[in-house]
């Protein structure tokens, strides 16, 4: 399995980015995607979540603001971050859960390289 991000960049407060997520190896419609984050210091975080029906999960910090579309014939998944917020500022990766169902954000398989997104105020 091969996953690569890319769409990171640097970006001022309320403006948005949309990160993409190009796989090899697993079928987006079969299996539970996230996207995670890690700012400077901070422990790795669960930013938001699709299961292989489409069902969607999203942390409390993004709701509203971040979406996870999934293009099932391009096998790629994105993450469209709108209305920015410095805190956002992280690196951002790409994973997968060779599971249908994604229950938490724990046990994921395989991890992209991630893309650094960063918001100035």
């Amino acid at each position: 399995v091969q996953l690569v991000e890319s769409g990171g960049g640097s970006v001022q407060t309320g403006g948005s980015l949309r990160l993409s997520c190009a796989a090899s190896g697993v079928t987006y419609s079969a299996h539970c995607m996230g996207w995670f984050r890690q700012a400077p210091g901070k422990g790795r975080e669960g930013v938001a979540h699709i299961n292989g029906a489409g069902g969607t999960t999203y942390a409390d910090a993004v709701k509203g603001r971040f979406t996870i579309p999934r293009d099932n014939a391009k096998n790629t998944l994105h993450l469209q971050m709108n209305s920015l917020k410095p805190e956002d500022t992280a690196m951002y990766y790409c994973a997968a859960k060779f599971t249908y169902f994604c229950g938490d954000y724990n046990n994921y398989n395989s991890w992209g390289q991630g893309t650094q997104v960063t918001v100035s105020s």
